[in-house]
């Protein structure tokens, strides 16, 4: 698993911060055991534990103790309770700064936290020692006998609730103050960022998708006018010449016009198709070529009727057919044929265009349109789509597309 990549000195995304609204947590805007964090957290527990321990110095002093006993109670209270609380965070802290990988850094800071503990239960006990020994000096005199309760704690019955209260307290008090609910955070922080982060590529991808249509439908307002100025040029050519071929290509770029103006007017819409409505493009616009080059060119569109209606991006399919005639047919003397079939194999519509042309020459394939194929299918898709683009021993061209049946276009 890869190292974390959360910078330790920079504040969190706004959406995975909890509670950092105040002054006192701001120190939570930072990472879960980062050194900001740590310095935040425990400026703010060791404000409230010495604030416990100027009231505790306070009563000290009205009590019948000496000023140099109260303070030194008070003060051992103060160094116990703040090292019950930053020792776990402190070594969780290195750890985390280490950089190891994810989940080695996870099992060292829970470590470092188990360590944490011990330490605060022998600084607790050793704390504790030290105002024993102040109680025994400083209120000897006082009206109840500490040998006496010491006595019974030892007998057994008081002896097996005196443990298990100990157990209780070094779950409840180290476990909780020592960094046990920092690890929670800590887990709910990796937790968060990882949302954070998915949503971010979630943006990033839907940005590229707009940003993919746009440049489709700028493409698609450019490749309309392209068709209709090539063939009415060759309209014009023909009426003198040929005014029967002449009127049967009027007809045929009428056809085209009917199926393609439409969707120029739709704005949002045209940039959603179905492959019926690809296809049908494609078959007027072999059409049209078949008339300009005086029958040279053949073509055949193969496809099951219920892969027509499956939604379909537009402006792919019509770019390999162009490829096939620009680069395979019009190079290439003598008639030729473009064959156009769908299937289902697999899970995927499989799409293929093919021709008996020119062959592959060097070049073909890097050009704006494959460009432009391949950027539209790795933006709708990502990696479930692909390209291939394939040469036949004996001439010719074979370009393939595959997308994936269950997701629109």
């Amino acid at each position: 698993m890869r190292a974390s990549s959360v910078p330790l000195r920079q504040p969190l995304p706004d959406d995975v911060v909890v509670g950092g609204e105040f002054l006192w947590t701001r120190y939570r805007r930072y990472p879960v055991f980062s050194a900001p964090w740590l310095v935040g957290r425990t400026l703010l527990f060791g404000s409230v534990i010495l604030g416990f321990s100027l009231l505790t110095l306070l009563g000290a002093l009205i009590g019948p103790v000496s000023a140099v006993g109260a303070f030194t109670a008070s003060a051992y209270m103060f160094a116990a309770f703040l090292l019950m609380t930053t020792a776990g965070p402190l070594l969780a802290t290195c750890a985390r700064h280490l950089r190891l990988p994810l989940r080695r850094e996870r099992t060292c800071v829970v470590l470092s936290l188990c360590i944490g503990i011990a330490l605060s239960y022998f600084a607790d006990r050793w704390a504790s020692a030290r105002i024993d020994a102040f109680m025994v000096a400083e209120m000897g005199k006082a009206p109840y006998d500490l040998e006496a309760m010491r006595a019974h704690y030892a007998s057994g019955a008081a002896r097996s609730g005196a443990i298990a209260i100990q157990l209780l307290t070094a779950v409840g008090i180290y476990g909780l103050l020592g960094g046990g609910t920092a690890l929670r955070a800590y887990f709910g922080e990796q937790r968060r960022l990882a949302e954070s982060r998915h949503r971010l590529e979630l943006a990033t991808v839907q940005a590229h998708k707009r940003e993919s249509d746009l440049r489709l439908g700028a493409l698609q307002a450019q490749v309309e006018p392209h068709f209709l100025f090539n063939t009415l040029a060759s309209v014009r050519a023909l009426v003198r010449q040929d005014p029967l071929r002449a009127e049967a290509t009027l007809d045929a770029l009428v056809d085209y016009l009917r199926a393609t103006i439409p969707r120029l007017r739709d704005g949002e819409a045209a940039l959603r198709s179905t492959l019926g409505e690809q296809l049908d493009l494609c078959t007027h616009y072999l059409e049209l070529m078949r008339l300009r080059t005086a029958d040279r060119l053949r073509y055949t569109v193969e496809s099951d009727a219920e892969l027509r209606a499956l939604p379909y991006p537009p402006l792919l399919l019509i770019t390999l057919v162009e490829n096939a005639v620009k680069h395979g047919i019009e190079p290439k003397p003598g008639a030729g044929r473009i064959a156009i079939r769908a299937w289902r194999a697999d899970a995927l519509l499989h799409v293929s265009v093919s021709d008996d042309g020119a062959g592959l020459q060097p070049g073909v394939g890097s050009g704006m349109g494959l460009a432009n194929v391949r950027d539209q299918l790795a933006t709708r898709f990502g990696p479930r789509a692909s390209l291939r683009l394939t040469g036949a021993a004996g001439g010719g061209a074979h370009a393939e597309i595959r997308t994936p049946l269950e997701v629109s276009a």
